[in-house]
């Protein structure tokens, strides 16, 4: 049995409950978070900036469902009382004028945006200072590094990151947190800086998956499951065995075994999922689609300030410049046929669990790590939940992904639910 590993983060749900109850208030929910940054991100270096005072007493006497709920924001979304620099030379002090929509949500439903979290250049690959919570020596991950970082370290419950390639799952693996990658386009990305257009996708951090499915309900009305499995009775899970896991350490291997054992255990039937080649082929084009699009997305950034560029971004994008119009086309029909082989998986499991990272986070800071298990659900599209809780024998945490199909976000987070509540339980060493 592996080892567990608690999650010291905030629990967005047991602030609301205080609230509700009298037991706090939203003023001073914010001011406790305001504290645990002071106290916690010298070291760590998760945010970039805070929000002005005005803005934080404006959502101080809000009256939404998620008053009190405090939010780090990855700094390549716009916000209108803080600059947006997206992690680069090239826009220091930026300001726009205008929240990007997933803010401007958050803010309606009286979430107070605390401040801007660390991102790689453009949410791309050259590394920030933010350090993993979990071990200092460690990278957290990216691209949403400081993201999954503030919420690790439990300086606030909820965070806003984004995936291109495996820039929510990996870091929440690393990092010992939930994040949900939902189902492609369901949260807006307006106001949030393009990389590639046909792969960006907005997600969130906290510290479990109960509180992710409240908090994107809150935010967009949308239902995200009721958190009503009481065990795996009827579940049909599917063992993901892809055509790379070969590169995965032996340890999240295990990791995988274990939620297999507790989701069978709990009545689940588990099937074996073998990767047909259309989607080993889908995650083969993964580079293509994002080099040629970051290219066009960066135009301006990378013909005028070439100079500016971190050296990682600077790569894929000078390779991206060398990828013809025609090879483009046939990534994108490559991983059009993907996505209909990732549907037709489904038709014999509900959900499907596989690693969220090759391993635990790596020691050093020079890479936030591999995306390779994360970008074939990114390419398809499909909703991608990492459930924290299990860890190596170093102490790192390590996460399992649950993968729902195509707009089926509900069912992915209550299986998500169930398998991290397990993972928790003390009889199963939680």
């Amino acid at each position: 049995m592996l080892d567990r590993h608690p999650t010291a983060a905030a629990k967005l749900t047991d602030i609301l409950s205080a609230i509700t109850e009298n037991r706090s208030t939203p003023a001073a929910e914010i001011g406790a978070a305001r504290q645990r940054i002071a106290d916690s991100d010298a070291e760590v270096g998760a945010f970039l900036r805070l929000a002005p005072d005005e803005s934080l007493d404006e959502a101080a006497s809000s009256e939404g469902p998620l008053a009190g709920i405090t939010v780090g924001v990855k700094d390549i979304y716009d916000t209108r009382d803080m600059a947006t620099e997206h992690g680069s030379p090239i826009y220091r002090g930026h300001r726009p004028v205008a929240d990007a929509s997933l803010v401007s949500m958050a803010r309606l439903a009286g979430a107070a945006i605390i401040g801007k979290t660390t991102t790689t250049e453009f949410a791309s690959l050259d590394p920030t200072p933010t350090r993993n919570p979990r071990n200092l020596d460690h990278t957290p991950g990216g691209s949403s590094s400081g993201s999954a970082a503030a919420v690790a370290a439990g300086m606030v419950p909820l965070a806003f990151g984004s995936q291109t390639g495996g820039s929510v799952i990996r870091p929440a693996s690393f990092c010992g947190v939930a994040g949900f990658k939902p189902s492609f386009r369901l949260f807006p990305t307006i106001g949030m800086k393009t990389f590639s257009y046909t792969l960006d996708t907005a997600g969130l951090f906290a510290a479990t998956a109960q509180d992710l499915a409240l908090a994107a309900r809150l935010i967009t009305g949308r239902d995200f499951g009721t958190g009503s499995l009481a065990d795996g009775s009827g579940l049909r899970i599917g063992l993901y065995r892809s055509a790379v896991d070969g590169e995965v350490a032996a340890e999240m291997q295990a990791a995988v075994e274990e939620a297999a054992r507790l989701l069978e255990g709990s009545g689940a039937t588990l099937v074996t999922v073998e990767e047909p080649a259309a989607l080993t082929a889908a995650r083969s084009c993964h580079a293509a689609v994002q080099g040629f699009e970051a290219v066009m997305a960066l135009s301006d950034e990378f013909r005028r300030h070439r100079e500016k560029l971190g050296p990682d971004l600077g790569a894929v994008l000078d390779h991206g410049a060398t990828i013809e119009p025609a090879e483009y086309d046939e990534a994108r029909r490559t991983a059009r046929i993907g996505r209909k082989a990732a549907s037709a998986l489904f038709e014999t499991v509900d959900v499907l669990i596989a690693p969220s990272a090759l391993g635990p986070a790596p020691l050093g800071l020079a890479s936030t790590g591999d995306a390779l298990m994360n970008k074939l659900w990114t390419l398809t599209g499909n909703p991608v939940v990492n459930v924290p809780g299990l860890a190596a024998s170093t102490g790192l945490p390590l996460g399992v992904s649950v993968i729902a199909r195509f707009g089926r976000d509900a069912l992915a987070l209550d299986v998500a639910r169930l398998l991290q509540a397990m993972i928790a339980a003390p009889e199963n060493g939680g």
